[in-house]
């Protein structure tokens, strides 16, 4: 492999070649230790610390998941009050869905998309950095509310009038508002910057139907998130205004709509369910391919039909609402489209079963938790048609059977996906390997506790125990299975701490153990293609892609007869990360600094409005700082006439993120994909 030394300039001008001067500098360093990662613009490592920061509030959200199963073991439940149950029931559901699966989500997307397209580093580097520290504040934020009077009670979906303060008196439902505010803030500037590194910084060749499956579901994701973020933002804005300045949008007394908030809760809460679940589909369709000896059966298929759960899990929202009167029409139509969904779900379900079939199976632990995912899907799956039904509907709303389906869709479909992706490319990200042994068993622990714990829940539901209840009476035929699925949460726990076990056992012995390589599973996206861990410029040099699954087709082709055979090692084919003076993006403190002005902000409006000038002028000082901060670009006090430097004359844009254009090594006006 070719070592660079100097400045190279590629030729550019065409849509997908090259435009990235291979400069004198690295990225320039943000300080030492923790400083380097609180500075750090890489998306490798902001990926890493949402993943990280994600399965500390997996843990802090199964402890409440723990207390939450502790009061209903046995009937007449003494362990926490009535209000501190409806807080926790609540803070659980906000910090699983908020601040575990979805920043888990976005750790595969920012670490793994500009390595499956062939980029350097996502469309705005610190744009990244600010979406990862505006997330962490909300988070801390809305936790925060347990040291500051307790925490919201009015469940994750926040029904008004329940969440007014005739109903909610406490501090509790602003800190859920305002939380989720900056968490929406992180998650759209997330997305606009996913969607851009996708559709601008692909590696030349590389058409948009030559990309990996999960990168396609990952940019599905980002365009659910850009369209349904600002209706939640909308309801959030009205319940702060009802609340804080006493406004009426949510007051039925005063001619406000009752169902205002639930249809603009349901509007963006049923897309939610597929932002949740699109990433660890796209996971799925890597892994077994991989782990099948097989490429994807029907990937365009795969992919149109990830697009039409996209698009059609807008016209769903309704069926939350079959019992709230909106109509027998509406019911009818809703019904409709929620048997009609299941139909791309279904078409991916078949797609995968038809991957494996034939195919030289290998039940690696992230095979094993890429099948165990879709079959707990298909069960949640089957169960939430039944809601399609209004008769079955209206007796299973709010009841036990509702918390078992969605349950066995977040956890089975989602958690488990992305535990498997976790298995799946922990060498690529850590150069090291989890402990086979210790991963199996933690699959099969988690498996069976999840079975146990959500299982149950069906029966109860049927049986009539209504949900958001903190306790009940002996007699009604529900204390045995409450037990069960008890048991059930405690041995899910149990499985969480085997996998850090394995992590922190792993980690221990990885040094005595041989290297992984760049590609342990012999995969067949691009991202197998570089050393492990990953270097920091990614590519020593950027791929030109001639086919789907590139890797695999640079390591196989076939013989006369048709067969697969191998036409070069692993070795021969990757590259072996020793490209020296790739120019990246600059460290920056000033992400930092913006997202903790906001947290500030929300406090003042909240307590005292001097806090709102002080973190008001916080997060200006940040960004008018980062607007200045000086070019890092060693050619940019050169000039370049033909308007090809990252942007071209744009260094400027976005505040100070002058080369970020540049770094997957192609330009946006460029139109790298090549299309």
């Amino acid at each position: 492999m070719a070592i660079i030394e100097e400045p190279l300039a590629l030729e550019t001008g065409s849509p997908g070649t090259v435009d990235q001067p291979l400069g004198m500098l690295t990225r320039p360093k943000g300080g030492n230790g923790w400083r380097d990662w609180v500075s750090t613009v890489d998306h490798k490592k902001i990926g890493i610390m949402y993943g990280v920061a994600a399965m500390f509030f997996f843990v802090v959200g199964g402890i409440e998941a723990l207390l939450i199963r502790v009061q209903l073991a046995v009937p007449d439940g003494q362990v926490l009050s009535a209000g501190l149950y409806n807080q926790l029931f609540t803070m659980h559901g906000v910090t699983m869905v908020f601040l575990f699966i979805m920043p888990l989500a976005a750790a595969f997307a920012n670490y793994l998309i500009p390595l499956q397209i062939g980029a350097r580093d996502v469309a705005f580097p610190r744009l990244n950095a600010l979406s990862f520290w505006i997330w962490i504040s909300g988070a801390v934020f809305v936790n925060s509310s347990w040291f500051l009077g307790g925490g919201a009670d009015c469940g994750w979906f926040c029904y008004s009038p329940n969440s007014g303060v005739t109903f909610s008196p406490g501090n509790g439902v602003d800190f859920y508002v305002f939380g989720l505010l900056i968490a929406g803030i992180a998650s759209m500037v997330s997305s606009i910057n996913l969607i851009v590194t996708v559709l601008n910084m692909r590696a030349p060749g590389m058409h948009l139907f030559r990309m990996p499956v999960l990168t396609w579901m990952l940019l599905v994701t980002q365009f659910l998130l850009v369209f349904a973020l600002p209706v939640i933002t909308v309801a959030l804005f009205l319940l702060m205004f009802d609340r804080l300045f006493d406004s009426q949008f949510f007051n039925p007394e005063a001619g406000a709509d009752p169902l205002l908030w639930q249809n603009l809760f349901w509007i963006f809460g049923h897309p939610e369910v597929y932002i949740i679940i699109l990433p660890s589909f796209g996971i799925i369709s890597e892994i077994i391919p991989t782990f099948s000896r097989k490429p994807i059966f029907g990937y365009s298929f795969m992919v149109f039909s990830g697009i039409a759960i996209g698009f059609m899990g807008w016209g769903v929202w309704a069926h939350h609402m079959f019992v709230s009167g909106i109509g027998p029409m509406s019911v009818a139509a809703f019904s409709l489209s929620t048997m009609f969904i299941a139909v791309p779900t279904g078409v991916k379900i078949l797609n995968w079963l038809a991957t494996m079939w034939g195919g030289k199976l290998r039940f690696s632990t992230a095979m094993l938790f890429a099948v165990g995912s879709i079959a707990m899907f298909t069960i949640g799956g089957v169960s939430g048609v039944t809601h399609a039904l209004a008769p079955a509907d209206t007796q299973q709303t709010d009841t036990y059977y509702i918390v078992a389906h969605f349950h066995y869709v977040i956890f089975g479909g989602g958690v488990l996906g992305l535990m498997g992706g976790a298995y799946f490319w922990w060498p690529k990200i850590f150069g090291h390997m989890l402990d086979e042994t210790w991963g199996k068993v933690h699959f099969w622990v988690m498996l069976i506790g999840m079975n146990l714990t959500f299982g149950p829940m069906h029966v109860l539901g049927l049986q009539g125990m209504s949900r958001r209840i903190d306790t009940y009476a002996a007699g009604f035929g529900f204390e045995a299975w409450n037990m069960v699925a008890t048991i059930g949460s405690f041995v899910i726990a149990f499985a969480v701490l085997i996998f850090f076990v394995n992590v922190y056992r792993s980690y221990k012995a990885a040094p005595s153990l041989p290297a992984p390589g760049p590609d342990p599973w012999d995969a067949r996206s691009l991202e197998w293609m570089v050393p492990s861990p990953t270097p920091e410029h990614n590519f020593d040099e950027i791929p030109v892609v001639e086919s789907e699954d590139e890797w695999w087709h640079r390591k196989y082709g076939y013989d006369e007869d048709n067969r697969v055979v191998r036409i070069a090692t692993i070795e021969e084919a990757a590259q072996d990360g020793s490209a020296v003076g790739v120019h990246l993006p600059a460290p920056s403190f000033w992400p930092l600094v913006v997202a903790v002005g906001m947290p500030l902000i929300a406090y003042g409006l909240m307590f005292t409005l001097w806090l709102t000038v002080v973190g008001g002028a916080l997060t200006a000082f940040g960004l008018y700082s980062w607007a200045l901060e000086p070019v890092d670009d060693p050619d940019a006090d050169h000039g370049h006439g033909d308007g090809h430097h990252g942007d071209g004359d744009d260094d400027h844009d976005d505040g100070g993120d002058t080369d970020e254009p540049t770094m997957a090594g192609v330009t946006a006006g460029d139109d790298a994909g090549g299309e």
